[in-house]
């Protein structure tokens, strides 16, 4: 082992003498390694591709004006680059001779090693470092990642980071070999330099959740199928059921309110006539010990059959050029309107369907998803222009339906919405949930006037299950960091909804597993999957089923909410 000379003694001696070990360096000629002196963005390169040598490469080869192929740290800059812990400047150059700064070193770490971050970045900045403020807005997540890794080392006061100080060699070198540590290695650093990020208790308990609904399935058509269903999630230890109880504008249990509406207490076809699909799944999970939350799957929309649309057309609402059928899905021919989520009838209606399942079954509460919002393109009926118009001196909707006023005013209608639909299940339910299935919080509230951030923030929601339906893990991951989803994770159980197929478009199992891989390890409360009938596909051999329940081999409970914000109870009559 090389002894440098003015290394003995050092704080970062076990660090440096450690990346020595390793071949990462050699010090210079005349036997010091000079710890104290700064690190320029050219030897850093050098000191990360060395390092990190098999790294996946994500970017094409980039020539920088000033790092020609005679630079003595060409090749290790191109690695560099390549790799993804460095990148160069608006003008094409690298600028190899300038100084790296320490938060910089931290932001290329760990970017090039794709650190995940699990909780808010301003939570661990601000809870980690006196100076977390200083950190530059573009580098605050990936810092915060690093942090929360245990990359960053602070001497000799381990409450300031000092983002903006040039970093010096002893300093890389202590971020290096933290970010090289196995697990359960024990780190040269001491304890009293390295910094220690306050992270948010783990949830108590899993989510392990089933969707079920009658769409591309027959698992609801049949007692002897539901029952089968049943037994067989509990084999796989799934402990939450979400039975649809209402699509394609009918209930899918005997429903009064239906009844008084339309003429027709439960969905018109005859393997549901004379049943209650409540009824046959909730004493058969209490039996199993699995929760049931009823799942309003359709939310505002209704097919264009629907006799809801014949004699509620008033109820519905449109376009600017009057037009009110929007495709179910992107290229389908199937057709839906949608119920117009501002006028006070379809709120109440809205309100009376979940009143009427929260006060007639012995349930853990009640999950809407994604649709309980509005497709952006959509508002121009005569009662919410004249709604806008009474709220705004006289003026009419914008014409671009995608104008920021226009998207926030609709949007603040459907939370003030949601407000009323939770604490009318306060009112007579204390007990029961209100769980959310949205999509990613830029896509519902750009697209479908969905803000569930601010239903989250203002405490309105108890579960959140985000669906996240891709097929591999390099689109699945980022969602999982989003900052609002990372502020959920503080306050309520947060779930995932993983897609474990469609009726054409069966999923991979390996990527299942490496999904539900992925959110335990950024910490979330569990998963959903969607749905049964795919499911039962994925476990119907022995191997499939076998690999399936190696994912969750024993039971457990359900999490708790972990730090809930209360909000403040309205004073305007909520009952219905």
């Amino acid at each position: 082992m090389v002894e440098f000379k003015d290394v003995q003694g050092h704080w970062a001696q076990g660090c440096i003498e450690k990346l020595v070990g390793l071949g990462l360096t050699k010090g210079y000629d005349d036997g010091t390694f000079r710890p104290d002196a700064f690190v320029t963005r050219a030897e850093f390169a050098a000191f990360a591709s060395r390092a990190f040598p098999n790294q996946p490469i994500i970017r094409q080869p980039f020539d920088f004006k000033d790092v020609p192929p005679t630079h003595w740290a060409y090749p290790e800059i191109a690695k560099a680059y390549r790799q993804g812990f460095l990148s160069g400047y608006a003008d094409q150059s690298f600028r190899p001779s300038q100084n790296i700064l320490r938060v910089h070193a931290l932001i290329s770490l760990a970017s090039g090693l794709r650190l995940p971050l699990t909780q808010p970045a301003n939570y661990t900045l601000t809870q980690t470092f006196n100076d977390g403020s200083e950190v530059p807005e573009y580098g605050r997540t990936v810092v915060a990642a690093a942090t929360e890794r245990g990359l960053v080392v602070n001497y000799p006061d381990v409450r300031f980071l000092r983002p903006n100080a040039s970093a010096t060699r002893a300093e890389i070198a202590a971020f290096l070999v933290q970010a090289l540590l196995k697990p359960g290695e024990s780190s040269p650093v001491s304890a009293q330099y390295r910094a220690q990020t306050s992270l948010v208790p783990a949830p108590v308990g899993e989510i392990r959740g089933v969707w079920l609904t009658n769409i591309d399935s027959n698992v609801l058509y049949y007692p002897e199928t539901l029952t089968q269903a049943i037994n067989l999630l509990a084999e796989l230890n799934i402990n939450t059921l979400y039975p649809v109880v209402w699509n394609r504008g009918y209930t899918l249990y005997p429903s009064a309110v239906m009844e008084r509406l339309i003429g027709t207490k439960i969905y018109p076809i005859s393997l549901l006539e004379d049943r209650n699909i409540l009824n046959e799944i909730i004493p058969q999970a209490r039996a199993k010990n699995m929760s049931v939350i009823p799942w309003f799957e359709f939310g505002f929309m209704v097919p264009q059959s629907s006799k809801i649309i014949q004699t509620r057309r008033h109820w519905m609402t449109q376009r600017q050029d009057g037009s009110f059928l929007v495709p179910e899905t992107e290229g389908s021919t199937n057709m839906l309107a949608w119920l117009n989520p501002f006028h006070p009838q379809v709120q109440q209606f809205m309100l009376d369907l979940v009143l009427e399942v929260v006060r007639n079954y012995d349930i853990e509460g009640i999950q809407i998803d994604d649709h309980f919002g509005l497709p952006v393109e959509l508002g121009y009926d005569p009662f919410t222009i004249q709604l806008y118009r009474r709220e705004h001196d006289g003026k009419t909707p914008p014409p671009n339906f995608r104008d920021p006023e226009w998207i926030a005013w609709r949007a603040n209608k459907i939370t003030d919405f949601i407000m009323r639909l939770f604490w009318m299940i306060k009112e007579y339910k204390p007990r029961y949930i209100l769980s959310l299935s949205p999509n990613t919080q830029a896509f519902s509230y750009n697209n479908y006037l969905q803000d569930w951030h601010t239903w989250e923030q203002s405490g309105y929601l108890e579960e959140i299950v985000m669906q996240v339906y891709r097929n591999n893990l390099e689109s699945f991951s980022p969602d999982l960091q989003r900052p609002e989803v990372l502020d959920g994770k503080i306050h309520v159980p947060f779930g995932i909804g993983i897609l474990t197929g469609l009726r054409d478009r069966p999923a991979q199992l390996s990527m299942v597993e490496a999904q539900v891989q992925e959110t335990r390890d950024r910490r979330f409360a569990g998963v959903a999957f969607f749905f049964y009938e795919s499911l039962r596909v994925l476990t119907s051999t022995a191997t499939g089923k076998a690999e399936f329940q190696a994912l969750f081999p024993s039971s457990t409970a359900r999490p708790k909410i972990v730090n809930a914000s209360i909000p403040a109870r309205p004073d305007t009559e909520l009952n219905p």
